[in-house]
């Protein structure tokens, strides 16, 4: 790497919207520092410095002349989770640190990785997941195949809607409602179905359950800080299922 700062300040950016795409992506804190500080060594720092919590990233670099270099960002922590992007950058940042490449095919890569994917795998998922699921726990096959048609809105809203909320308490509190909604609708229409089947079919698409283990890994592994702020989402992203679920069954009265 050259020594100019241009190069190095230009590392960072990089480093900082690598670490961003890894928190997106579920990864735990121990990972995305340690990422971070294997790449920026491997491109010449003398030493890294990385501070990782789900609502900021700051890194210090250390160069061989012994000044000092930081950058800090604010990340927009959504909790979700998407292991292609994660195996991804895993097998970027083992690229860079095994052999530098230049920074501009860093930035593109990091941008092909960022792109829109296809949401076909999405939709074929969380069909058979929530349709499994209602049958798993006791429904018969039409709430599997009821809860794998109400798996189709879920994924939609998650595609259309989620930028149009502030926060995810707000987008699920939203779209738990509007879920709740139509499986009680269909409850009433086709009485046959079983509610309590279907929603906890659908539910198991919304439930933060990578986030909360993540918050108890973090915690263990001494990033107490994060895995309490994880937890804590966790915990009122679930009270805002369940409260949009129960105002839906409340307003329709099933």
């Amino acid at each position: 790497m050259k020594t100019g700062n241009y190069d190095e300040n230009r590392l960072l950016h990089l480093l900082l919207d690598m670490g961003e795409m890894l928190l997106d992506s579920g990864a735990e804190i121990k990972r995305v520092e340690d990422t971070l500080q294997r790449i920026g060594c491997a491109y010449g720092a003398a030493r890294m410095n990385v501070f990782v919590i789900t609502s900021s990233i700051v890194i210090t670099m250390e160069k061989m002349n012994g000044e000092l270099l930081t950058h800090t960002k604010r990340v927009n922590y959504t909790g979700s989770t998407d292991f292609t992007a994660l195996e991804q950058l895993n097998a970027l940042s083992r690229n860079c640190c095994m052999n530098p490449i230049p920074m501009d095919q860093f930035q593109r890569r990091l941008h092909e990785i960022a792109e829109p994917k296809g949401q076909r795998d999405l939709y074929i998922g969380s069909i058979l997941g929530a349709g499994s699921f209602a049958v798993f726990f006791g429904g018969n096959p039409a709430d599997g195949i009821a809860a794998a048609l109400v798996a189709v809105l879920i994924c939609f809203i998650q595609e259309k809607m989620t930028k149009l909320f502030a926060n995810t308490i707000m987008f699920n509190l939203f779209g738990s409602f509007v879920v709740g909604i139509v499986i009680c609708l269909m409850v009433r229409l086709l009485s046959f179905l079983n509610l309590d089947k279907i929603m906890i079919g659908d539910i198991m698409l919304l439930i933060p359950g990578i986030a909360a283990t993540n918050s108890i890994r973090d915690m263990l592994m001494g990033d107490t800080i994060s895995g309490m702020m994880r937890l804590i989402e966790s915990i009122l992203w679930a009270g805002a299922l369940a409260c949009g679920f129960m105002a839906a069954i409340w307003m329709v009265r099933v």
